[in-house]
């Protein structure tokens, strides 16, 4: 079973590359963020022309998560925390694999920029509140999966520059406490753990020649709750959607359960 994630900074925009990586790379299901529409302006039929059914969870110009996938998946849950903004950036659903049941989180943090702003108040508050219901869920089942743009570099490895990053809402170092207290609760951040020392990113700005230079940072994200770690079979960042035409500004990741 193939897993994916993708930020595809509004999935109009991007429909073409998305419905060319569905074909290309025949994920079972595909967590996307940023959507940027509400739930009846997504291209439902489009998608299902492709193979996949979506579960959606919009928000007209931003945010928004939706899981695309080749079967039926049940137990959507959209109301995971009452959000302050009442701003769409979870969706949960349950899958089978090997007769154990697993919880896919999909999440967009907020970015949390500029510091010294509400904007990054609200990201401390939204972090606390989600790692309280990681806890809960956890005393449920203990099979799960967070994927996502979680907009946090974990380590200076997983940016181009992190001195030019030290006090950016993505790598200040109380946000990534919040990210190392999250695996704490019984996760591995997978690409890190599969990769010790590789130096791979899932996010090039659109600005200053970014792709073309390489100046990324990994902040995509499979957080896999330790009872599956066995189930791993691989991890991939797939760079060749951000090298499209009108491509989003990440590219997605890969997960392979056996």
């Amino acid at each position: 079973m193939k897993i994916s994630s993708w930020n595809v900074n509004s999935v109009r925009a991007r429909i073409e590359n998305i419905i060319k990586y569905l074909k290309d790379s025949s994920p079972d299901v595909l967590m996307i963020q940023e959507i940027k529409t509400e739930d009846k302006n997504f291209p439902y039929e489009v998608i299902k022309d492709s193979g996949y059914e979506s579960y959606v969870f919009g928000q007209k110009s931003y945010n928004g998560v939706a899981f695309l996938s080749k079967k039926k998946i049940d137990k959507i849950n959209k109301n995971s925390f009452k959000d302050k903004y009442n701003q769409s950036r979870i969706i949960e659903a349950n899958i089978e694999n090997k007769s154990k049941e697993i919880k896919l989180i999909n999440i967009y943090v907020p970015n949390g920029n500029p510091i010294n702003t509400e904007k990054y108040e609200y990201k401390k508050i939204w972090l606390n509140t989600f790692i309280k219901e990681i806890k809960n869920k956890l005393m449920k089942n203990k099979n799960i999966i967070i994927g996502g743009d979680f907009n946090v570099i974990p380590e200076e490895i997983d940016v181009y520059n992190y001195k030019k990053y030290e006090n950016d809402a993505l790598f200040k170092l109380e946000i990534r406490k919040k990210f190392r207290e999250l695996i704490n609760l019984g996760f591995q951040d997978i690409y890190r753990f599969l990769n010790k020392e590789k130096t791979d990113y899932t996010f090039w700005d659109y600005m200053a020649g970014s792709w073309q230079k390489n100046y990324g940072m990994r902040i995509d994200h499979f957080l896999v709750s330790n009872s599956l770690l066995s189930q791993i079979k691989t991890v991939n960042i797939n760079k060749k959607p951000r090298g499209k035409v009108k491509p989003s500004d990440h590219t997605p990741i890969e997960i392979e359960i056996s």
